[in-house]
C-alpha cells in the first residue's frame, strides 16, 4: 500500500516550506514543529518525513534537538535528511535522534562507493535522496545541479540494502502545480529497477494522489508519497488521503 508521509521542513527551528528549494523563498507554517508533527500523527500519519534545511545548507546536521523532540512526542517512525555527508553524521543521527532512516543525497552522488558501503554497514536504514531538476540530480541543498541523471545514479544502487529512494523533482516542489508526466514516468522507471521508491515534489491535489496510487498498482515498489505545502494550505487533507490510499 502507498503510504502518505507528511513533510516537516526545519529552518531556524521552525516549520517552513521552500519553493523549488529556494532558501530565499520560504513560508513559515509553524513556530513549533513538534505541535505540527502531533497534528499529522493525530490525523493518521504513520511516518513523518523530516528535512534539516539548515543542515543541507551547511553540510552537517543542525536541527537534531528538534528531531529528538518530534520523535519523543509522536512516537512515530521518522526519516531525516539534510547535511548528512559522513559516516559519523549517519551514525550520530541514527543513534542520537531516534530516526529509523537517514537520507543521503549529495554525498551519495559525489561518492557512490562510499554510500554503498554505508548501506552495508547500516542495512535498510539509509535512503537515497534523489533530488532532481529536469531529471538531473541536484546537490548541496538543491543549490547545484549535476551532470548525472536520476536513473544513472539510481542504477548504481540496485541490489544495495537501501531503505528507500526518495525522488524529488525540485522544479515542482512547493509550487502547488502538481506532478508532471515525466516525473510520474520516472517513478515507475525507478520502481521497475527493483528500488523501493518514495515520490516527492509537486504532490498537490487528490488528482496527484490518485495518479500515484494507480502507478503503485502497476509498480508495487512505489511505496510512499511525501507532501508538504499542500497539507499546510489544505489542498490535501491527511486523514482523507490516508483513508483513500487504504481503500
Amino acid at each position: 500500500m502507498l503510504q502518505l508521509l507528511p513533510a516537516i521542513d526545519l529552518l531556524d527551528g521552525r516549520c517552513v516550506r521552500l519553493r523549488q528549494g529556494n532558501y530565499d523563498d520560504s513560508t513559515v507554517f509553524s513556530d513549533d514543529p513538534v505541535d505540527m508533527a502531533l497534528r499529522w500523527r493525530d490525523e493518521g500519519a504513520e511516518r513523518l518525513h523530516l528535512v534539516d534545511l539548515d543542515g543541507a545548507k551547511v553540510g552537517r546536521p543542525v536541527n537534531q534537538d528538534v528531531v529528538r523532540r518530534i520523535i519523543a512526542a509522536t512516537g512515530l517512525p521518522c526519516q531525516l535528511g539534510g547535511g548528512i555527508r559522513s559516516e559519523d553524521s549517519v551514525r550520530s543521527t541514527l543513534e542520537q535522534t531516534g530516526v529509523d532512516r537517514v537520507i543521503v543525497g549529495t554525498k551519495a552522488l559525489r561518492e557512490p562507493d562510499w554510500f554503498a558501503e554505508m548501506c552495508s554497514k547500516f542495512p535498510d536504514q539509509l535512503a537515497l535522496g534523489l533530488d532532481a531538476k529536469d531529471s538531473m540530480v541536484a546537490t548541496h541543498g538543491w543549490l547545484e545541479v549535476s551532470q548525472v541523471s536520476v536513473t544513472e545514479l539510481a542504477q548504481r544502487f540496485v541490489g544495495v540494502p537501501l531503505a528507500a529512494v526518495i525522488y524529488t523533482n525540485i522544479a515542482n516542489d512547493g509550487m502547488m502545480q502538481g506532478i508532471d508526466q515525466q516525473t510520474l514516468d520516472d517513478f515507475g522507471t525507478l520502481a521497475d529497477m527493483g528500488l523501493p521508491v518514495i515520490a516527492s515534489g509537486g504532490v498537490t491535489t487528490m488528482d496527484d494522489i490518485a495518479a500515484l496510487k494507480a502507478i503503485a498498482v502497476k509498480h508495487p515498489n512505489l511505496i510512499g508519497a511525501i507532501t508538504g505545502r499542500a497539507i499546510y494550505e489544505g489542498t490535501i487533507r491527511v486523514r482523507e488521503t490516508i483513508e483513500f490510499l487504504k481503500a
